[in-house]
């Protein structure tokens, strides 16, 4: 298990602890520490998005955290090209890349390449999701799956996201969004990785996410919010599905009491690290899966192979 000719990715749902082992890897190895969060890229978002504080930095170098201002968008394929850049400026200096976040989108674009879609105009997108908005979700799958049938195994019947994507592509390129898919190839091959998951048990973790939250609440979340509600950002800005941002207004409009604020974080937090997991399950078989009681004997066994 040498790992000095890889690129580590380290995912896992979110509370699961990945920052920290991380940097306990990075330490063994030499190792340098690329964020593959798409919520962590964001200066103005330290406390929602869990960013790794820097006293526990440890001396590690870290990558792509809290650079990018929360008034610009910020791409899958943004990140690619720096993610790129950064794995590439790490291995000339004889050190290991170590990609860390939850972000499964981020790790599926890296190791399997990015989808090269043309840029949909603005018009038939808005003319497409006023057809969706008019005869509701389950008239216009059926719609998408009779326009494209490759769709109907590939998209939940609920999804009304990814139904609407695939629609506009397919209409504007007269080819499914699987077709494209078919096309993309990564600029690394499948041996250049090695891919842990942290795999935590769903009761231990909503336990985390909970104490998580009132952490969050503590050290001052509502503040931040209020921050970022100052800098007026456009409100179809992907940042602003942030988890905590809606919330947390709904309490400074006085429209909810703290308490079910906080019950609220939670929930949905809870909610997006099953989402995390389905993902995983589903785009992440070939991943070394590590439950928390494992990670310590890993470390060791890396020492000892590394030192």
């Amino acid at each position: 298990m040498d790992l000095r000719s890889k690129i580590i990715l380290i995912s896992g749902p979110t509370a699961s602890g990945k920052s920290i082992f991380a940097i306990n890897l990075a330490k063994k190895i030499n190792g340098e520490i690329i964020n593959a969060d798409s919520m962590q890229v964001y200066k103005q978002l330290k406390i929602l998005s869990a960013r790794p504080d820097l006293k526990n930095y440890q001396n590690i170098k870290h990558h792509l955290y809290g650079f990018h201002d929360v008034r610009k968008n910020f791409s899958t394929g943004d990140w690619l090209k720096l993610a790129f850049t950064k794995i590439n400026l790490i291995k000339k200096k004889n050190k290991i890349p170590i990609l860390v976040g939850g972000t499964g989108l981020y790790f599926k674009a890296l190791t399997e390449g990015l989808v090269n879609i043309p840029v949909i105009p603005i018009s038939l997108r808005n003319k497409i999701r006023s057809l969706h908005k008019k005869i509701g979700q389950k008239e216009f799958y059926l719609k998408l799956i009779k326009l494209d049938p490759l769709a109907k195994e590939k998209i939940n019947p609920t999804d009304s996201q990814r139904s609407i994507r695939a629609y506009e592509i397919k209409v504007f390129t007269k080819k499914s969004l699987y077709e494209w898919f078919k096309r993309t190839k990564s600029d690394f091959n499948k041996t250049d990785f090695f891919k842990i998951y942290i795999d935590f048990p769903r009761k231990e973790l909503i336990e985390r996410i909970n104490l998580r939250t009132e952490e969050m609440i503590k050290i001052g979340a509502i503040k931040e919010v209020k921050k970022f509600i100052n800098l007026k950002v456009k409100a179809d800005n992907s940042v602003n599905k942030a988890i905590g941002i809606q919330e947390i207004k709904e309490y400074l409009k006085q429209e909810k009491k703290l308490s079910e604020i906080k019950e609220k974080i939670s929930t949905k937090t809870r909610q997006y690290a099953k989402r995390q997991s389905t993902w995983a399950r589903s785009h992440m078989l070939d991943w070394i899966k590590l439950q928390p009681s494992e990670k310590n004997k890993f470390l060791e066994k890396i020492s000892i192979i590394h030192s």
